[in-house]
């Protein structure tokens, strides 16, 4: 790691075999490591710095694995930690207290995808127990994530050859519900009518097209989350880099044997219904009543409440907690479609944008007729500024209605952020955004 660089995800590795290419690789994708020998020295790592996530090299630690996940996570409690492992999923498919097992070595692309996932639903779960608090005090009880009880629900894609079915007759065997397609067309009229917990991708002859599916689904908002492990053949001419830079989750053989392979699809599938409950759960707030009731987001009352339980949170968690202000700007070209009172007509759906555009562990709010605000929990400043410009770039994009006759207008937002230093410090924070919004233009 390079100095002066806050580490972001910790390696508890033996040696540098297969640890060291990994480090490397995820330091080239902005996922800086720092690699430990030892549990303890990973512990103390993990007690001192603002760490993310942790791999575990299976093979390269002392004993069973059992154990060591929770080990690692008790070192920096109460904050939160994803902990994966490197190595062969149990054929029993217990988790050993690891959030996703994968088989090694990991290609830093792959790694990088996975540690993502991960990093948002810890981050989700700790606003989940945060919002608890906020709900509860106004009356209003959250339901925790549920967990799903029935088999695992996956889709295999492509031509039924002989590896493929046995495959899928595999995945049954593990408790999984199996569905077919063979083709591109059919695969994506599943997907749009029914959940699935991942998806399988046959190769074959052209391995373009099971590329293609995995883009489609990393394009659709809905699906982008969704496990997809690629079957290729031994002979392909696209490699494994290139299909976990194109979004695969995972990558298998006919060399390896389909028990192996299913066991490694269910790994991904069980991972990701975890992640889909606690979304679901942060999603009940929408039906909670308590939201503004134009456009579904925090009250400008409840926001602040939630904020000040959101700065201690990240004190007590060492995470940074950044805030963003959003206003309509002034702009001359809404004078008139402001005072015709179509401005405060689009409000509501501006709103409704702005909700649906950020993580589901943000808050977003609403804390005056043109004013939003948002909580971008573990969140750096930078970041917080590149979201709240990705959101209003997408919101120019937007023609509204101005009436008869009129042309439709655009808006646009004057934007500021500021870091949540303290809980002390929350109402200074707010200030220090809107002076910015005051003074720069997001777009």
């Amino acid at each position: 790691m390079t100095a002066g660089v806050q580490a972001r995800v910790l390696i508890l590795a033996r040696d540098d075999s297969t640890a060291g290419p990994l480090a490397e690789g995820l330091d080239r994708l902005g996922w800086r490591t720092l690699t430990a020998r030892t549990e303890a020295a990973a512990c103390a790592a993990l007690a001192d710095l603002q760490i993310q996530a942790a791999i575990v090299d299976i093979a390269g630690v002392e004993g069973a694995p059992e154990g060591i996940a929770e080990r690692l996570r008790a070192a920096c409690a109460p904050r939160r930690l994803p902990v994966m492992a490197m190595g062969s999923p149990d054929p029993l498919l217990r988790d050993r207290g690891f959030d996703v097992t994968l088989a090694g070595p990991l290609h830093p692309a792959q790694a990088a995808m996975r540690l993502e996932t991960l990093v948002r639903t810890a981050v989700a779960e700790e606003e989940f127990e945060v919002r608890i608090e906020t709900f509860s005090e106004r009356g209003h009880a959250l339901d925790p994530p549920s967990s799903d009880p029935t088999a695992f629900r996956v889709l295999a894609i492509g031509e039924p050859a002989p590896q493929f079915l046995a495959l899928s007759n595999a995945l049954s065997r593990n408790g999984a519900e199996v569905v077919g397609a063979f083709t591109a067309f059919t695969a994506f009229d599943y997907l749009h009518e029914k959940p699935f917990d991942a998806v399988v991708l046959w190769a074959g002859d052209n391995p373009h097209e099971a590329l293609s599916i995995a883009a489609g689904l990393r394009r659709n908002t809905r699906l982008y989350h969704t496990p997809a492990l690629l079957y290729m053949r031994a002979e392909s001419a696209m490699t494994a880099s290139e299909a976990f830079h194109r979004g695969i989750s995972d990558v298998a053989s006919p060399d390896t044997p389909e028990s192996e392979t299913a066991v490694r699809v269910v790994e991904l599938a069980r991972a990701y219904r975890r992640q889909k409950s606690v979304r679901t759960a942060l999603e009940q707030a929408r039906n909670s009543g308590l939201m503004d009731a134009a456009t579904g987001l925090f009250t400008r009352d409840l926001f602040a409440s939630h904020l000040m339980r959101l700065a201690r949170s990240a004190r007590e968690r060492n995470r940074p907690l950044s805030v963003c202000m959003l206003k309509v700007s002034e702009k001359a070209e809404l004078k008139a479609p402001r005072a015709g009172g179509w401005v405060a007509r689009a409000v509501p759906q501006i709103g409704s944008m702005i909700g649906r555009l950020v993580r589901v562990e943000d808050t977003a709010a609403r804390l005056a007729p043109e004013v939003f605000a948002l909580a971008l929990p573990a969140t750096p400043l930078h970041a917080a500024r590149a979201a709240g410009e990705r959101i209003a770039a997408v919101i120019g994009c937007t023609a509204f209605e101005a009436g008869q006759g009129a042309t439709p207008f655009v808006v646009e937002f004057d934007l500021g952020v500021a870091e949540v230093a303290s809980p002390e410090s929350v109402g200074y924070a707010l200030e220090q955004a809107a002076a910015m919004a005051h003074s720069l233009k997001a777009s």
